[in-house]
């Protein structure tokens, strides 16, 4: 059986539906995908193709007029404790001027406060009433969680301003929820952009003044996100470019020294040979002769450097 069904009039006045469809006004049924009285009251009550729509595996956002009907998918942000805000849920729907069928997968928190109003008699009084209802708790939960990824970004680009801060261990993480944001708000921007240009009999001036406000609430959305991956991408290239110049400059240091030690060694090591005939052996200042020689050996190699303008 639905989650829910109710019969509204053309006043928003909702009762829980009983019998044929109102005369006057619409009826709301909410089905989970799971539900195996689904498919019968598809079969009796909706078309074919808008009820493949609604029993899909996979869906996308999307807006198609269908007859006199349109299949409208939309999606929100998943507040589910199964899983994160950027695997976003699907509401499935039918959308007729004496029908709205709407099928979840996952709860939809905006699709449950909305049958609590109907539950306490109260909803929209028409379908494209209720749509531009549903988009709108569904668009402002997105941007909430849009504004709230921007201020974890906002905090990790203060990262930039000290070099000796680490990389933000969640950066990763967070660029990917905005990656995938991205992947289902675009679509859902253009779903909602078709929808306020269709020019289906159910789309009255007020509703389309509603849902363009709306479609323009995703395009802002999908430009934040755009604009925050962007962001992201700048952390990721300094902290990038700063260990590679830190990499650069320790490996610098190392070749000076090898370059002013490189002589020293070989000299050293020459003298070390255990072989007879070496001079000085016999003689109590030339280890000190041999030290003063290192010494000025030293200072030369670090002329020469300066002089080529390696250090």
């Amino acid at each position: 059986m639905p989650i829910c069904a109710f019969d509204i009039d053309t006043a928003g006045v909702a009762t829980v539906a009983a019998g044929d469809m109102p005369a006057a006004g619409y009826r709301w049924v909410h089905f989970d995908l799971s539900d195996t009285d689904l498919p019968g009251f598809l079969a009796a009550h909706v078309p074919d193709i808008p009820a493949a729509a609604l029993t899909a595996p996979e869906t996308r956002p999307r807006c198609d007029p269908y007859g006199a009907g349109l299949i409208l998918n939309l999606r929100g942000v998943n507040l589910n404790a199964d899983g994160p805000a950027d695997q976003m849920v699907a509401v499935r729907m039918w959308v007729t001027a004496s029908l709205l069928v709407t099928v979840r997968v996952r709860k939809v928190f905006a699709l449950d406060t909305m049958r609590a109003e109907a539950e306490a008699g109260q909803a929209p009084a028409s379908p494209m009433a209720f749509v531009a209802s549903l988009s709108a708790r569904l668009m402002a939960r997105v941007q909430d969680t849009v504004f709230e990824l921007g201020d974890r970004v906002d905090a990790m680009e203060d990262s930039v301003t000290d070099d000796d801060r680490p990389l933000p261990p969640d950066l990763a993480e967070e660029r990917r929820m905005a990656i995938r944001l991205r992947r289902y708000l675009g679509p859902q921007r253009d779903a909602l952009v078709a929808l306020v240009a269709t020019d289906s009999p159910l789309m009255l001036q007020p509703m389309r003044d509603r849902l363009r406000e709306q479609a323009n609430l995703a395009k802002l959305g999908v430009e934040e996100l755009d604009a925050l991956i962007a962001r992201m991408t700048a952390v990721q290239d300094h902290h990038t470019a700063q260990a590679t110049l830190k990499q650069g400059q320790n490996g610098y240091v190392l070749s000076i020294v090898a370059a002013v030690f490189l002589p020293l060694g070989f000299i050293t090591g020459l003298f070390g040979v255990n072989v007879a005939g070496m001079p000085g052996t016999g003689t109590p200042w030339a280890f000190a002769a041999l030290c003063a020689a290192l010494v000025v050996i030293t200072v030369a190699a670090l002329w020469a450097l300066r002089r080529l303008r390696w250090i």
